[in-house]
């Protein structure tokens, strides 16, 4: 077990970019890029892809340079690097902030995957198999109406969590990575190969890929914008917790590369997973937050073999969820190891339950308090229930703050020395770009994207 003053390290560069792009590809880019896609078409896509590249690819690697110079759990880990740039340790904002962010995002995060979870075995009993789209749109509301069902549900997913992280770093996360990347890799091929066989990949494709540039409006930039930080992990101290992991000679700027490539193209596998069968069965592609529960469940009713298609797709967003899981929670698992001396199962134990229990709001915002709007008073938070309150705060408040204090601390604050000495596994032209884009481009749009928000 590790103690207060030891620090876990990933066993090779391989299993750093197996943890991280395992931390980020997951229910952001399957579950919820296709229904932004549908609301945005090509345009959204165009600009989602300039946004991973620009915006959170250098965020990314700020938040591994953070991470590893410090060697510390997340809500430490800026302050003692801007100790030692002779700055307030007040810096400590962005882990804390980033912390907090992700223990909220983990408590839905893993709702949303209990629901994953239970519609897997749903398809796999064969209870889909001939209903028609009315009918499947009252088993899910039936489900959501359920909170002892949906409690249940969220439970077994964050225990699997809790299993897997109480074994540590290299027995539990690595491990877990490994496994996961090339079965997800696997499910999506075996789902992009039946989607544009079974359905209109031509109306699929062009709806989403064709070029549509006057379809580039201010909502679909800041839209993409969001879901590249939302996709990335980019402020929930995800990568301040593994970049504390890794060792020396691993370039954190090819890391933070390999990660925006991976969750592209995983994205752009869903869209050709999706649309294709969205269009063939003539469903609606904006449909929103329920398009894989309601549209894609009903198509799974309706097509040959939809059952075991439903059941590898609904198994696909299962391992989709797991990871990402097990990084959200990391952060805090950390903090209390490091911070207060607990040993990693007890750490693990209490960081589970405290997210399943914070869930129950949740939970309780589908059925008994779905017409509560606690921060009805609030601007921004109008007409929110208790969910959607959590993830707004969560996603539009907390991770583009911390978003942005990372960038003006890296790009601005810190000694030239530390980022010179944490990047130098990158070439001179690579840390310019990597620089330069944190002093100007990454403050100013995540400063548009937050104001958005708001005005």
């Amino acid at each position: 077990m590790t103690s207060r003053h030891e620090t876990p390290e990933w066993t090779s560069s391989v299993a750093f970019y197996f943890a991280t792009v395992g931390a980020s590809v997951g229910l952001g880019s399957i579950w919820r890029f296709p229904y932004l896609v549908g609301g945005g078409g090509s345009a959204f896509v165009f600009v989602f892809v300039l946004a991973c590249l620009l915006i959170a690819t250098p965020l990314l690697a700020a938040e591994f340079l953070i991470g590893r110079h410090s060697g510390r759990s997340p809500p430490e880990a800026a302050g003692a690097v801007a100790r030692e740039s002779r700055l307030s340790s007040r810096w400590n904002a962005i882990g804390v902030l980033g912390t907090v962010a992700s223990f909220l995002v983990v408590s839905y995060y893993t709702l949303i995957a209990g629901w994953v979870l239970a519609y897997t075995f749903t398809c796999a009993r064969g209870a889909l198999v001939g209903l028609h789209h009315q009918q499947v749109v009252a088993l899910w509301h039936a489900f959501l109406a359920n909170p002892v069902a949906l409690a249940s549900w969220h439970l077994a997913f964050v225990t699997i969590v809790g299993v897997i992280s109480v074994r540590g770093v290299n027995r539990g996360l690595e491990l877990a990575n490994r496994i996961r990347a090339p079965v997800l890799l696997a499910l999506m091929l075996i789902l992009v190969i039946y989607a544009l066989y079974a359905g209109d990949w031509r109306r699929g494709l062009a709806f989403a890929f064709a070029p549509n540039f006057s379809a580039i409006t201010a909502p679909v930039v800041l839209s993409a914008i969001g879901q590249a930080f939302y996709a990335t992990g980019v402020g929930t101290a995800m990568m301040l917790a593994y970049g504390a992991y890794l060792k020396r000679g691993t370039s954190l700027v090819r890391s933070s590369l390999i990660i925006s490539g991976a969750i592209l193209l995983v994205s752009l596998m869903a869209t050709l997973i999706v649309f294709p069968l969205v269009f063939r069965y003539h469903m609606d592609p904006a449909q929103g937050p329920d398009l894989v529960f309601d549209v894609l469940a009903s198509v799974f009713a309706d097509m040959p073999g939809g059952r075991l298609v439903g059941t590898l797709f609904f198994m696909l967003l299962v391992f989709a969820a797991l990871t990402p899981s097990l990084a959200c929670i990391e952060p805090i698992i950390a903090w209390m190891q490091q911070s207060r001396g607990l040993r990693r199962t007890p750490a693990v134990v209490i960081a589970v339950t405290a997210a399943w229990v914070t869930g129950i709001a949740s939970v309780l915002s589908f059925n008994r308090w779905s017409g509560w709007h606690p921060l009805e008073f609030v601007p921004g938070f109008h007409g929110r229930n208790v969910f959607s309150s959590i993830d707004y705060f969560a996603s539009n408040i907390l991770l583009p703050v911390g978003a942005f204090l990372t960038s003006v601390f890296v790009g601005w604050r810190i000694k030239r020395s530390i980022f010179a000495d944490e990047m130098s596994e990158t070439t001179p032209s690579g840390r310019m770009v990597v620089g330069w884009l944190l002093r100007f481009v990454c403050p100013i749009a995540i400063a548009l994207v937050f104001a958005a928000n708001f005005f």
